[in-house]
C-alpha cells in the first residue's frame, strides 16, 4: 500500500563537537574543558605551535567558512527531502544516513579509533548520550515531525534554534548571552520571518500550527541540548568522535527501523531515492557535521548558533536556482538581516 508522501522540509543536522589535539606539540590544559566558559573559549582562540601559544584570527574566519557550507549541505536536504516525499520512511532514512555515512568515514577514522578505543570505552555512556540526541532522536523526530507539518512552519521553528542553545547553554553552564549576541540572534531571526513569508505580516498571522510543529520543536530542544554538551566530549581525534556517533545513531535508530518496516513503510529503491541517498550521507551527514562540530569547537555554540539561519536563506536560493522560482524583494531583504544578524552576533 502507498504512503501519503513524507514532508521533509528542513534538514535534521545538527552534529559532534570534537577538539583535535596535536599531542606533540601541546600539553594538556590545566583545567578541564567542562570548566572554560563559553564567554572563554569563544572571545580568544589560540594554539600551542611549537611551543609557543599565540592568536590565530584566521581561525575565526575558517569556522564562519564551515558553517555556511554545513548550512548550505542542510539545505540541500531540503531540497532531496521534499524531492523523495513518499519514497523513503523517516526512520529508514535516519538509519541509512548514518550507516551509510559511517561506512564512508570509517577507512579514515579505523587508525584514530584503534587508539582511542580506550577513551571510547571509559567515557561510553556520553558517547551514547550524544549518538542519541544529536544523530538518533533529533533527526528522526524532525523527520517525523515534518511528516505533518508544512516547510513554511519547519523554517520557521528552526530558525529559534539559536535561542534553545542560549537556553540550555545557561542552564547547564551559566553561560551568558552577551547583548550584542542577543541582539544578532534576534535580528537573523527577523530575517528568517522575513523570507519565509514573504514579507507579509498577513500570512505569518495565517500560518497554522499543528502536532508535527510539537514534533518539531521537540526535536529542536534535543539538538540544542546537544550542540551546548559538546565542550564536555572526551578529547579523542575529530574523526573518532564523528565515526562513532554515526555508528552509534544508526544502530540505537534499528528497533525502530524495525517497527516501521514491519508497519509495512519501505522505502521504494530506484535511481533518484539512490541518488539522495548518496548525497544525505557525504554532504549534510558527513560533511556537515565534520565542518560543524570544527566551527562549534573554533568559536564556541553561542557564536556558532545564529549560522543556522542561513539554511532557510540558502534554501530560498537553491529553490530560485533549481525549482525556477522567482527572486522577490522579501528574498533581498531577508537575506540582509539574517547577514547583519550573524555579523551583529559573532563580532568580538
Amino acid at each position: 500500500m502507498r504512503l501519503p508522501p513524507y514532508r521533509l522540509g528542513v534538514p535534521c543536522d545538527s552534529s559532534a563537537h570534537v577538539r583535535k589535539r596535536d599531542r606533540s606539540n601541546m600539553t594538556p590544559p590545566s583545567r578541564p574543558e567542562a570548566s572554560r566558559s563559553e564567554a572563554d573559549r569563544s572571545h580568544v582562540v589560540s594554539r600551542q605551535i611549537g611551543g609557543k601559544s599565540h592568536v590565530d584570527s584566521a581561525l575565526a574566519a575558517r569556522a564562519y567558512l564551515l558553517l555556511s557550507l554545513t548550512s548550505l549541505f542542510w539545505s540541500g536536504n531540503v531540497i532531496v527531502g521534499r524531492y523523495v516525499a513518499g519514497y523513503i520512511p523517516p526512520v529508514t532514512l535516519s538509519v541509512i544516513r548514518w550507516a551509510g555515512a559511517f561506512v564512508i568515514l570509517l577507512p579514515f577514522a579505523a587508525v584514530h579509533l584503534i587508539r582511542d578505543w580506550p577513551l571510547i570505552k571509559k567515557h561510553a555512556g556520553f558517547l551514547t548520550l550524544l549518538a542519541l540526541t544529536g544523530f538518533s532522536a533529533y533527526n528522526t523526530m524532525a523527520y517525523y515531525g515534518l511528516h505533518f507539518t508544512t516547510a513554511i512552519n519547519g523554517l520557521l521553528l528552526q530558525s529559534v534554534s539559536p535561542l534553545f542553545v542560549a537556553l540550555w547553554s545557561f542552564v547547564l553552564f551559566r553561560d551568558y548571552l552577551s547583548l550584542r549576541q542577543a541582539a544578532g540572534i534576534a535580528v537573523s531571526l527577523v530575517g528568517v520571518g522575513v523570507i519565509v513569508c514573504h514579507g507579509s505580516l498577513q500570512i505569518l498571522l495565517a500560518t497554522a500550527f499543528n502536532k508535527g510543529d510539537l514534533w518539531f520543536v521537540v526535536a529542536l530542544l534535543i539538538y540544542a541540548f546537544y550542540v551546548a554538551i559538546l565542550r564536555l566530549r572526551p578529547p579523542i581525534h575529530p574523526l573518532s568522535f564523528l565515526a562513532v556517533g554515526m555508528g552509534g545513531g544508526a544502530v540505537l535508530l534499528l528497533p525502530a527501523m524495525a517497527l516501521e518496516i514491519a508497519a509495512g513503510q519501505t522505502i521504494v529503491f530506484d535511481t533518484v531515492s539512490a541518488l539522495v541517498l548518496i548525497y544525505v550521507c557525504v554532504f549534510p551527514s558527513l560533511l556537515g557535521y565534520l565542518f560543524l562540530n570544527r566551527g562549534i569547537e573554533l568559536i564556541g555554540a553561542n557564536r556558532a548558533a545564529p549560522f543556522i539561519n542561513l539554511v532557510p536563506v540558502f534554501g530560498s536560493v537553491l529553490a530560485i536556482t533549481l525549482l525556477d522560482e522567482r527572486l522577490e524583494y522579501f528574498h533581498a531583504a531577508g537575506y540582509a538581516l539574517v547577514f547583519a544578524g550573524i555579523t551583529l552576533a559573532t563580532r568580538r
